[in-house]
This record gives C-alpha cells, structure tokens and sequence, in this order.
C-alpha cells in the first residue's frame, strides 16, 4: 500500500493536472469516508451526487461483486440479460418509452443532442436553445450547450447549433425559438450554476411553448435526478413530462452508469448504426443500476429522504436567521444551495477540517448534497459544524473590516 506522500507524488508525476484535490480519500461507509491517515469526515457531497444510497451501500456492493464474478462485459453486439431489465425499470418510473445505456452524464447529453439533430435533420432543424449557467458536460458539444462561459475559455470555436437564454424566462425563452429550433435542453434544478430550482409555471409554460411549435423539450437530470429532489425524477414535482431526459451519476450509485430516455413515439429515430457505446449497458453496469432501484423500493428510500431534508432545511434557514453571512438558502430535497456574501472557499476549507466535506457551485454558493440515506444525527452534526465554521468566517470578515 502506497503512503501519503507516494499517492500525491504519484499523482502529481503521472496524473494530468485537470483537478486540485487536497485531500487522499481511503475508504468510505454510507454517510461517511476516511481519508488515508484514518481521519473520518461526514461526506455531504456523495460523490457531487453520485452516491446517492451512501458509499459501499451493502446492496450495491453485494450485486456488483455477484455479477463480476459471472459476466463483466459482451458489446452491444450481443444481448445480455440486465440491460433490458435495467430499461424497463427506468421507463417505467419515468414517463415510458425508450432507453440508450452510456457510460457518464456528458456521454448520456451527448447522445441526446444527437437524437435532437436527428429527429430535426429532415426538416432542417439542428439548433437548441439551452439555459444561461447551465451545465451540460465537458464534451466539445455538452461544452457548447452548457451556459457558462468559463468552462468554454480556452476550447473555441464552439460547436455551432445552441444558443443560451435566461434560465426561468419563458419570455427569453419564446423569443429564441425560430425554424431551425430542433429542441429546448433544460435542468429542472440548475447545479453547477448554482442550486437554482426551475419555477413551476416556467417549466408548464415551456412544455406548452414547445407542443405548440412542435419542439421537443429535454431535461438533464444527470444531478438532480435519482431521488436528489425527493421525487425520483425532479420533473414530477412540475406536473411535467419532457420527451427525452438524461440519467447518470446515481444511477449506479459510483459504478459509472449513464442513460437517456426518449418517449415511445420517437423511438425509431435512431435505428442500427445511428448511435454506439461500446461499454454502455454492459452486464456489471446494469447490476449496479438494478440493485439502485431495488433499494430505493425495499429500504423506502425516497420517505427516509424527504424527512431528512426536511429537518437539514429547517436547520439551514435556523442558521440563516443567526448568520448575516448567509444571504439565501434554497433548493430542493437534498439538493440545496446557500449564498453567502463572500467567496465560500474558506468555508469550505474551515468545514472540512473540522470534517465535514461539502460543495461549492460558484464562487459564493455553498452546495450540499448528502447521501439520501444520512442520518438524523449526521444531520444535526453537519448543522454544528457549519455554525461553527460559519461563526468563524463571520468573525473573520468583520476583523477584516468588511461587511
């Protein structure tokens, strides 16, 4: 086993520099990890939500292993016997029709961009209007449909064919559509661009917009999906239903799962050799993925959740009432955002030393995301360790003669 300094040696020799970790994590259980001198931290970051049962869910662990052991990997040349269960059960819990297995949230937008510009491609239609702070993937086509300039810095000329309007204006929205519009890509909570939930009539209003011109309307729920809002797919608390959705991060619960899925009616869009992923739906995948949704169904996961977000954001708004650092608090489930007003990095900084490792989403948004599993004491010691680290922060800019 490597030491300390031989893992960021190693990682600093051989490794490209595209992340700044700070910290070697070792070993996790559900709610909590270990960094590798054996100090534990309350993880409330699940993997940037990713481990949404908790890390090495017994469950999941139990079916991965089961089905290494019998059958790892065959293509798409051949069937395997998960995949077309692991379909069904997504379709059925969604709104129906059909399901492409990939491998990550940018592959899973990736590949229904492809299916926007394929259902467009006869009448000319490519273009998609996307959100403004949006984020999409880091792919040369997800970099393009994500609205955020910065991620973009350095990769121009962007892929042509989207466009970025103001996200929650339907006004903006309406006025972006044209001729060539193929589709309408949308977060229902924005997550990198800051924990910002979509209103409701915004989003009934765009569904309307977009039957009315015969534009199909997509949702990434690559983060917010998967029980994160406390609905198994955040567009369930709207009363809406998109015509494609995008799926990834906790839907094997850190075994590297992707998905989109698109309604029945579309469903010859793509046919043989339009659209491949070698290790997409692969037999250990589809393990994971079923043991995911088995869990949320035995352990009623989805109940346990809404209660625990309920009693952390009751404590967040109590801490908001008590810090004047704190300028809002919002979110939904267990997706929740707090402005602060000033950058969040020594927050950060100040909670994980005192173990607790949370998120930012912007330079002054904290993001918290805890495993939907987490406890009512981890709750409550989450809350201490903010209101101390806040307290401390608080003290610090008003030393520093700041407001």
């Amino acid at each position: 086993m490597t030491t300390l300094s031989e893992t960021i040696d190693l990682q600093r020799q051989f490794v490209l520099p595209t992340y700044s970790p700070e910290l070697v994590l070792a070993r996790g259980a559900m709610s909590r990890v270990w960094d590798q001198t054996g100090r534990e931290y309350l993880d409330f970051t699940s993997g940037i939500s990713v481990c949404n049962l908790g890390h090495c869910h017994p469950r999941v662990t139990e079916a991965i292993q089961r089905q290494a052991a019998t059958l790892v990997h065959v293509s798409n040349l051949f069937y395997n016997q998960l995949q077309p269960r692991l379909a069904r059960v997504v379709s059925q819990l969604a709104f129906g029709g059909r399901v492409f297995f990939c491998n990550s949230g940018a592959e899973a937008n990736e590949g229904i961009i492809k299916f926007a510009r394929r259902w467009g491609g006869g009448s000319g239609r490519c273009r998609i209007v996307c959100m403004e702070n949006s984020f999409h993937g880091r792919t040369l086509a997800t970099l393009a449909a994500t609205g955020r300039a910065k991620y973009r810095m350095g990769f121009q000329p962007d892929t042509p064919g989207f466009v970025h309007v103001p996200f929650n204006s339907i006004k903006a929205a309406e006025q972006a559509l044209d001729s060539s519009t193929a589709a309408v890509l949308v977060e229902p909570i924005l997550g990198e661009g800051g924990v910002i939930p979509a209103n409701v009539e915004y989003l009934r209003q765009l569904r309307r917009l977009c039957d009315d011109r015969g534009i199909l309307l997509l949702f990434d729920e690559v983060q917010c999906g998967m029980g994160r809002s406390g609905e198994m797919f955040a567009f369930q608390h709207y009363g809406v239903e998109p015509d494609g959705m995008t799926l990834a991060k906790a839907l094997g619960n850190g075994f590297p799962i992707g998905a989109f899925v698109v309604r029945e009616q579309w469903a010859d869009i793509f046919e043989p050799g339009t659209h491949a992923s070698t290790f997409g739906g692969n037999p250990l995948a589809c393990a994971a993925g079923l043991a995911v949704f088995e869990t949320f169904e035995q352990d009623n996961v989805l109940d346990h959740a809404r209660r625990m977000s309920g009693l952390l954001r009751a404590g967040l708004d109590e801490l908001g009432r008590r810090h004047t650092l704190i300028e809002e608090v919002r979110g939904v489930g267990m997706m929740l955002g707090i402005d602060l007003r000033t950058p969040v990095k020594p927050v950060l900084q100040g909670a994980a030393k005192a173990g607790l490792l949370i998120l930012s989403a912007g330079e002054n948004t904290l993001r918290l995301l805890p495993p939907l599993t987490v406890g009512e004491t981890e709750v409550d010691d989450a809350l201490s360790i903010l209101d101390q680290v806040l307290s401390a922060a608080g003290a610090q800019t008003n030393g520093d003669g700041q407001s």
